[in-house]
């Protein structure tokens, strides 16, 4: 039995899409929320002067709605089928309604008169724009999410999907890569360029989803659920200390996904603000570390495999931390290149190794 890799890297095109809009989106919004602020440095570009605690409220959206939603849209796709198949109308009704309110997010931002920009008492009208957009962006995006990522155990056998995984994930680290470091450029052609390319990407992963992936009529639905009943009757049966080591593990895991994902939503916010970068630059840092991230993913599971995957893990959240920490006190617009190299890579030990 072997992985059909072009039917996995077409799959993996809707993921690629996926990455390329969400990976602009935490780019942009952060600034395009905090510009106009007294706190918050951005020369020559306008927004709506809210701080970063509501700001990262504001971020935080798109997982409350993929808390709700993702199960939801999960289990309906399961139980229907059309001539399309189950998991295509979504991803064909969705994902355009994505695409839309993805470009409006920069057309809210253009009514934004730069005399007015940060007083959001006065702007009623472009806040309003943007806020609609970003709603109807984050239930449409959590909408068809699932089904994207649902169509690769869908069409990959069981013994298959590990490897099929790896693939998945390389294509939304590429859709990252490609964002970010197409970004400077874009940006410098106009603020609706980014968003009308991520468009265009998107529109494209879903075309080569319709016309080239043909979804089985019959799928592994039981087999999932008894799957996951298997895996809550296995943790019933270990003993005390060993659900005791698992909550740790837990616990760990979300922990560090929190700080991640901290210093994902408000890096490009601190290349403008702290670092004197430019907007249509700063998401090339993530880009940065992405490609380090990718780069040393498959050196990161040898490591594991010498050292073992508590220790491998440990030293990647150490390399991480202390980086972040070093940086805090550096602030430097120079250093922070190699800084952020170095923590790809030490992220690359922890997440590669993370989970099974």
């Amino acid at each position: 039995m072997k992985l059909d890799y072009k039917k996995t890297f077409l799959i993996g095109f809707g993921f690629f899409g996926i990455s390329v809009m969400w990976t602009l989106y935490n780019a942009y919004v952060p600034i395009y929320l905090q510009a106009g602020s007294p706190t918050f440095n951005a020369p020559g570009e306008v927004g709506f002067g809210l701080g970063a605690g509501l700001t990262g409220v504001i971020m935080t959206l798109d997982n409350i709605a993929a808390l709700f939603l993702l199960p939801l849209i999960g289990l309906w796709s399961d139980r229907i089928w059309t001539r399309f198949g189950r998991r295509m109308p979504f991803i064909l009704v969705l994902a355009p309604i994505s695409i839309v309110a993805f470009m409006l997010i920069p057309v809210a931002v253009q009514m934004i008169p730069p005399e007015l920009s940060g007083q959001v008492d006065h702007l009623g009208t472009p806040l309003a724009l943007f806020m609609l957009a970003i709603g109807i962006f984050l239930l449409a995006m959590a909408g068809f999410r699932t089904p994207v990522i649902t169509l690769m155990p869908d069409l990959t056998p069981s013994p298959l999907r590990s490897q099929a995984n790896g693939v998945i994930n390389l294509m939304g680290g590429l859709g990252t890569v490609v964002a970010t470091l197409g970004s400077g450029f874009l940006y410098s052609m106009g603020r609706m360029t980014p968003f009308a390319f991520g468009g265009v990407l998107m529109v494209i992963a879903v075309l080569m989803l319709f016309f080239f992936i043909k979804e089985p009529r019959e799928f592994e639905s039981a087999a999932h659920e008894e799957e996951g009943l298997g895996v809550l009757r296995s943790i019933k049966r270990v003993s005390p200390e060993a659900r005791r080591s698992l909550a740790f593990l837990m616990g760990a895991i979300f922990a560090w996904f929190v700080g991640y994902n901290a210093v994902e939503t408000f890096l490009s916010s601190y290349a403008v603000s702290e670092l004197g970068m430019s907007t249509g630059t700063a998401p090339l840092l993530m880009g940065v570390a992405s490609l380090a991230f990718l780069a040393f993913a498959i050196p990161a599971g040898y490591i594991a495999a010498r050292f073992g995957r508590r220790r491998t893990i440990v030293s990647g959240l150490a390399i991480f931390g202390l980086l972040l920490l070093a940086n805090f006190f550096l602030r430097n617009a120079t250093l922070i290149w190699p800084i952020l190299v170095i923590g790809g890579m030490g992220w690359a030990l922890v997440n590669i190794n993370s989970l099974p």
